[in-house]
């Protein structure tokens, strides 16, 4: 492990019992001290260079103040811009952030367009309500106001995932700071249900990136190894990936579920990054506090089994970063400017690279994935049907199969970063991820297949259905 990861473990299990002891103070404390300890960690981890945080967050609450009818696309543009800054400031001869600045960032950029897509629909429904004289019921998840700029400081500061994620809304936010009655909100036995995996993960993870370390792959000797070696390296480099991912998601929710962050009553349906999607009462004692049932899906930020379980591409990455799938989804995907899935989905991964940084290999990874989710969509819907349910179970698992190895392929771009780098290795393998999703796309379209589509097959259905229709997008 580098010094910087390291760094990140300690951040993360630090934030373990400073959750408990914020978990039953009030909504003052709460605010003001989770606000403290992450500008603490910042200014500890970035220094100077958190003035580039302050920047974008001032920047941000400027745009809300004076456009809230549009800020939301005004606070994208803005970020996103800043992005571009931020990443070109060796270009420009001007000292180079931290890796911790760059975290920091990437998680503000997240939760500023996310308060300001929530500003401006509260502005909205103020002024339908005025335009209809007449006062409606809250709508779910709207703000009660506009926040102040020191309110706004306080959420893009709060300590909770401000490095590693997960993403929440402000309302989430707002949620816990008001939570009635937090002492009846279960914590340590979630917490250790949630944690128990995660130290096998972390042994794994050190086991198969010494085994199997990616530095071979950057030197010549490598490639003068037999071509099922070459095939075979990417898939312990994706499992060291995973595993490492693993074991920080978990950790981060950790951190949340000993604070009471997050956590909704089962009945109100919360979904990873979004909230609650129902409508439910907050209780009026204790008592009745207690008696509920209680979950942590809307901070929940990796599906393990279902990551490496699940059969198709596009399931993949809905169980993959969840609350920044549901950010991508909500505010990149819905508002992208074509109508097909598969264009969607590829606008979406363009934005999506960009956000993580500006090397080659993000681009390549993630350019590579709309022509995997197409070329599963079109031949699935031209054969699969077509089979018995004996041979659709026997294509499951040969499409669970090529699916793994599409995302041990891709993360090979993911984790080399540079241009060349990535395409050598593809190259050595003859990009055969490539050749063959476009050979069952040709495929797919010559049997007549239909578009991709949110359309779901009874074997690939799981046992809660509900739950799995809030996270289709």
């Amino acid at each position: 492990m580098t010094p910087e990861e390291w760094t990140y473990l300690m951040v993360l299990l630090i934030s373990i019992p400073v959750g408990f002891l914020f978990k039953k103070a009030g909504p003052g404390l709460k605010r003001w001290g989770a606000a403290a300890v992450g500008l603490g960690l910042t200014l500890f981890t970035c220094g100077p260079h958190s003035l580039h945080s302050l920047i974008t967050i001032l920047g941000t609450w400027a745009l809300i103040q004076a456009q809230p009818c549009s800020c939301h696309a005004l606070a994208l543009a803005w970020t996103f811009s800043y992005l571009l800054f931020f990443r070109a400031l060796s270009l420009l001869g001007l000292p180079t952030p931290t890796p911790f600045t760059n975290a920091v960032q990437l998680l503000l950029t997240l939760k500023l367009v996310s308060l300001a897509s929530e500003v401006q629909d509260l502005h909205l429904a103020q002024r339908k309500e005025i335009a209809s004289g007449f006062h409606k019921e809250p709508t779910l998840g709207l703000l009660p106001d506009v926040p102040s700029l020191m309110e706004t400081l306080s959420y893009s500061y709060c300590y909770v995932g401000i490095m590693t994620g997960p993403f929440f809304r402000y309302r989430t936010y707002l949620d816990w700071l008001e939570q009635p009655f937090p002492e009846a909100v279960p914590s340590l036995r979630p917490l250790l249900r949630r944690a128990w995996p995660a130290p096998l993960f972390g042994l794994l993870f050190l086991l198969s990136s010494h085994l199997f370390p990616l530095e071979a792959v950057r030197e010549d000797a490598f490639y003068a190894r037999p071509l099922p070696t070459r095939l075979f390296y990417m898939i312990p480099v994706f499992f060291a990936f995973r595993m490492r991912f693993y074991v920080a998601w978990i950790a981060a929710e950790c951190g949340c579920i000993a604070a009471g962050f997050g956590a909704y009553p089962v009945a109100a349906k919360a979904r990873a990054g979004g909230g609650p999607t129902l409508q439910c009462p907050p209780p009026s004692s204790p008592e009745i506090a207690a008696s509920l049932e209680y979950d942590y899906e809307t901070i929940r930020n990796i599906d393990c089994y279902g990551t490496d379980f699940c059969v198709r591409v596009r399931d993949g990455m809905r169980y993959w970063n969840m609350t920044v799938q549901w950010w991508l989804a909500q505010y990149i995907y819905k508002s992208a400017p074509f109508r097909s899935y598969v264009l969607r989905s590829a606008w979406t991964m363009l934005l999506s690279a960009y956000w993580h940084g500006l090397h080659p290999g993000y681009y390549l990874s993630f350019m590579t994935i709309p022509l995997c989710l197409a070329a599963e969509g079109y031949l699935e819907s031209a054969l699969r049907r077509h089979l018995s349910p004996g041979g659709q179970k026997a294509w499951d698992w040969v499409h669970w199969f090529l699916k793994m190895r599409a995302y041990d392929y891709m993360c090979m771009g993911f984790v080399l970063l540079s241009m060349a780098d990535t395409l050598r290795y593809w190259a050595s393998i003859y990009f055969w991820v490539h050749f063959l999703a476009l050979a069952c796309l040709g495929l797919g379209l010559v049997l007549g297949g239909g578009s991709p589509s949110k359309r779901k097959t009874p074997s690939q259905a799981t046992s809660s259905q509900a739950k799995e229709k809030l996270r289709e997008e």
